[in-house]
């Protein structure tokens, strides 16, 4: 799955390939993306990006009481009733230039990782991993989004959820799953309403282009936002 990430950048230069896409906001920096926040996308709609909140409220929902999902298997996307619509016309980009994964390691004595006072040897914990671009660039995970009329209100609520496949051999050794990250090529296709064949995209990312390392316990708590966040342990 992926429940954490990141997208610090407040602006790209005026090469880049978001640069016009960037254009419409300029974001403040998120070092811990998180569940129910306004984040940055850029839907197929209108190619530009905006802000949408992180948990997919479908348009037929009666209420916000419903399941707000952050993930969407690749693998099940076209037998799904929430997602097998919005893979036709509503697709979007979700920018990012990390993501966080746990990874269960068993306590040990003589270990290289910091562990709470309350970790005993032999029990489980959790420790975090930042997973980014070699080069440290942006990039973009495959997303859904939709929107969801308030009728009492006439409010327009406009979420999204982030597509994922299985892990490459970066990620696996941390978790069996990874979002989706699309290659430069892919993104334009991802975003082309008039292109229907779009789930072959759907794939792990090349692992000789990303690297992981360990983080501190700070990306446990979505109140957390400051760059100690992505500092290596």
């Amino acid at each position: 799955m992926c429940g954490r990430y990141s997208v610090v950048k407040k602006r790209v230069s005026p090469e880049h390939r978001y640069a016009d896409k960037f254009a419409a906001i300029e974001q403040e920096p998120h070092y811990n993306a998180a569940p129910s926040q306004n984040l940055p996308v850029i839907p197929s709609s209108t190619q530009h990006i905006a802000l949408f909140k992180w948990g997919l409220v479908p348009a037929w929902a009666k209420d916000l009481k419903t399941s707000k999902p952050i993930n969407a298997r690749a693998e099940t996307l076209t037998t799904s009733p929430m997602f097998n619509r919005l893979i036709r016309s509503k697709r979007c980009l979700v920018p990012a230039d990390s993501f966080y994964e746990w990874q269960e390691k068993e306590v040990k004595e003589n270990t290289l990782f910091d562990l709470p006072a309350t970790a005993k040897k032999g029990k489980t914990i959790k420790k975090p991993f930042r997973i980014l671009m070699k080069d440290e660039d942006l990039f973009s995970f495959a997303g859904l989004w939709d929107e969801w009329l308030d009728k009492s209100t006439g409010e327009l609520l406009r979420t999204f959820t982030i597509i994922t496949t299985e892990a490459n051999d970066v990620v696996k050794p941390i978790h069996d799953r990874m979002p989706v990250i699309l290659t430069p090529e892919a993104e334009e296709l991802w975003l082309d309403e008039n292109e229907k064949d779009v789930l072959d995209l759907l794939k792990p990312y090349a692992a000789d282009k990303m690297r992981a390392y360990p983080i501190s316990n700070l990306i446990n708590s979505p109140i957390n936002n400051t760059p100690d966040i992505i500092n290596s342990l």
